[in-house]
């Protein structure tokens, strides 16, 4: 059966045309980008700090003891995380790396299809390549596997999180969102907001106890355990001036003054909090959408506006991205795709010949893509609430998308009226 789904025909459809031009390039980038970009030598290695961490803790030597001082990539999980990630040094480096790439891989691929599912999508829809292709070709995706991160297993366990936050499994949704906390720490953490105001406390039990638990668990076996508290944790709650597109980071790179830079932030702030409040107030019983487009402003907010944000962290607003094909998406216009082009092409835009405007573009682009996301979400559900207002159409938990959006609703309130259409009575014998 499957050999005879590889044999050639020609296309009927337009869906089977884009089906047939899609695959291939998707699976082709797919192995292009785990087998040669992802196992090529980069400058950048993710994977080495977090090899040796993992090796020390497995003989029970130091591991919270990197030299800030430098611009080298540093070991950073909580120790929660080392207990996790400790199994990788069973094998030598190399195998482990690899190993490592096809785990992420696997994830990130396993990750879409949950998402397929989501937005009630097949593998046979024309949604299936096109996904695999966009995320396997953009920036975030291509760096996770090159520089051998984590962030693809983070990706599955908050997708994973979404599908059982909506099945109601509170606790083994909190397990799922709680191991990426365990590992990353604050990056996820927000989402708790979400399972907050859906009323699902039990996400909190399992959410916070799992890494608090594993955290407990590796206290034994971390000779200095406490260096995390002491040594780690502030340098992560500090903001550097390199590698890092938040917008702490880019304004102490070009030397931005300290109250400028805090007007920007509490702007963008007031613009998500705003945000975040019509979402809730008005789209909440929206689930898949309030889900997504949520999770993503929450996400863009955390990296926009904290103290770490990195282009590769861009993974984590698939989902947003993916709210395209809803009638009532913010996504659904130019300016949110130029935003999407800023924070998820692998393009670089260093220039030999404009060396400064090439420099700046590289820069500041995935600032301005995040930053322009939050003004793009901010302004679509901003004008909706004021067309409906001035159309006296607001109401508390009822969706502010116009009628043309939701044609159901025009069906749903003939039927209500009693005006179903050629309903003729039966003589009654």
């Amino acid at each position: 059966m499957f050999l005879r789904q590889l044999e050639p025909r020609t296309a009927r459809t337009t869906a089977q045309v884009l089906n047939y031009a899609l695959w291939p390039f998707a699976i082709m980038t797919v192995i292009h980008r785990v087998f040669i970009e992802a196992i090529n030598w980069h400058v950048t290695d993710d994977y080495r700090p977090v090899y040796n961490a993992s090796l020390a803790f497995l003989n029970h030597q130091p591991i919270y003891n990197a030299n800030f001082d430098s611009t080298d990539p540093h070991y950073l999980y909580m120790p929660s995380g080392t207990l996790l990630i400790a199994p990788l040094a069973i094998i030598d480096p190399e195998k482990s790396r690899w190993c490592f790439i096809l785990l992420n891989a696997a994830a990130i691929i396993l990750a879409g299809y949950l998402l397929l599912r989501l937005f009630k999508f097949t593998l046979s829809s024309v949604a299936a390549p096109a996904l695999l292709l966009g995320m396997f070709a953009s920036e975030t995706v291509t760096n996770t596997l090159a520089f051998s991160n984590i962030n693809g297993v983070l990706f599955l366990c908050m997708v994973v999180f979404f599908h059982l936050l909506l099945q109601r499994r509170d606790l083994w949704a909190g397990v799922a969102l709680g191991l990426t906390l365990a590992v990353k720490g604050p990056l996820l953490a927000p989402l708790l907001l979400i399972a907050l105001v859906r009323g699902q406390w039990k996400v909190f039990i399992t959410a916070l106890g799992v890494p608090v638990a594993l955290n407990l668990l590796a206290w034994p076996f971390i000779v200095d355990y406490a260096q995390f508290w002491k040594h780690t944790l502030p340098y992560l709650l500090e903001s550097r001036d390199y590698f890092n597109s938040a917008i702490v980071g880019n304004a102490g790179y070009y030397g931005v003054a300290d109250w400028l830079t805090w007007i920007i932030r509490i702007a963008m702030a007031v613009m998500v909090l705003a945000t975040l409040w019509i979402l809730y107030r008005y789209y909440r019983d929206d689930e898949v959408f309030f889900l997504c487009t949520t999770s993503g402003v929450l996400i863009t907010a955390t990296m926009l506006l904290g103290s770490l944000g990195q282009q590769y962290y861009s993974m984590f607003l698939i989902p947003i991205i993916l709210t395209v094909v809803q009638k009532n998406s913010v996504m659904r216009n130019w300016p949110a795709w130029l935003a999407v082009f800023g924070f998820m092409s692998y393009d670089k835009w260093l220039s030999d010949r404009w060396q400064d405007i090439g420099r700046t573009l590289e820069y500041l682009r995935v600032t301005f893509g995040w930053g322009l996301l939050l003004i793009v979400a901010f302004c679509v559900l901003g004008d909706r609430y004021l067309t409906a207002k001035r159309e006296g159409r607001l109401v508390a938990g009822k969706s502010l998308d116009p009628a043309w959006m939701h044609p159901e609703w025009a069906s749903g309130a003939s039927a209500r009226n009693g005006r179903a259409k050629d309903t003729v009575a039966e003589p009654v014998s």
